[in-house]
């Protein structure tokens, strides 16, 4: 995540409601009409189920409460305004916790295409649909208490699992290559790019993903494939510790991208 950010955190009520002005809701409806075309073109199946049954307003910033009360009801998840930027180990955390920290600001006109932090519109429209699905929960949850138990030196190895998954992982379904990460779902020019065959597609493997560097403000070099879900969900079930451990043994892979200051 960026170092810092011109973005400032909302503070919810006593209620949890955020009071988001006309033009930030009129920001949320466009990025909602640009994006729900290419979503319900490129994005998997378990996403699509999720946006469907949260059924998210599209004429204004959904309030966390309200997504919150659906979620509860489905996976027992809750989400929960956070400040633009939180650590690694407050984000373990509360994902053990069956929480999802939500950013509460919403991006300007200026950043409409691409915002490198995370906005209410990644968290809400990108993360949520996927936490309706109990298997994407315990997913999530997993990876959080993980996290929890490591030291902060293996924080940025174990996040890779989560970015190349959760946040910008792709699925096989039904022969056809779909988006299935929470920021491709909320990207109005990373979704295209990420199945445009341009980028390199890799099988998905929990040590290749722990060893492979990413940059969050350009677009993907490398994405990883699911052909199962059983296979992410399986990762689970794993000591991710040890892979961790062993990952780290190994190295890191060679970057894809360039070093920031020369991009």
């Amino acid at each position: 995540m960026p170092k810092s950010t011109e973005y400032e955190a909302k503070h919810p009520d006593d209620r949890g409601f955020i009071t988001y002005d006309a033009e930030e809701d009129a920001v949320w409806r466009d990025l909602v009409v640009q994006q729900l075309p290419a979503v319900r073109r490129h994005m998997a199946a378990p996403y699509l189920r999720g946006l469907e049954l949260l059924d998210l307003r599209a004429d204004r910033v959904p309030q966390c409460p309200d997504v919150s009360a659906k979620l509860g009801t489905l996976t027992g998840w809750r989400v929960e305004p956070v400040p633009a930027l939180i650590g690694f180990g407050r984000f373990f955390g509360m994902l053990a916790d069956r929480t999802f920290p939500a950013a509460s600001f919403i991006r300007k006109r200026k950043h409409f295409d691409y915002i490198e932090e995370p906005d209410i519109f990644h968290e809400i429209f990108g993360h949520t649909p996927l936490l309706t699905d109990p298997a994407f929960a315990a997913f999530s949850q997993a990876i959080g208490e993980a996290g929890t138990r490591c030291g902060k030196s293996d924080y940025s190895w174990l996040i890779r699992l989560y970015w190349f998954s959760i946040e910008f992982g792709l699925m096989r379904e039904a022969g056809q290559l779909k988006a299935l990460g929470s920021g491709l779902a909320s990207s109005v020019t990373e979704l295209p790019w990420a199945i445009s065959g341009q980028p390199e597609h890799r099988p998905f493997g929990v040590i290749d993903i722990l060893r492979t560097p990413y940059r969050i403000d350009i677009h993907q070099p490398v994405y990883f494939v699911i052909d199962n879900l059983d296979d992410l969900f399986a990762a689970a079930r794993r000591d991710l510790l040890s892979d961790v451990g062993h990952a780290r043994s190994l190295g890191l892979h060679a970057p894809k991208y360039p070093p920031k200051d020369a991009a």
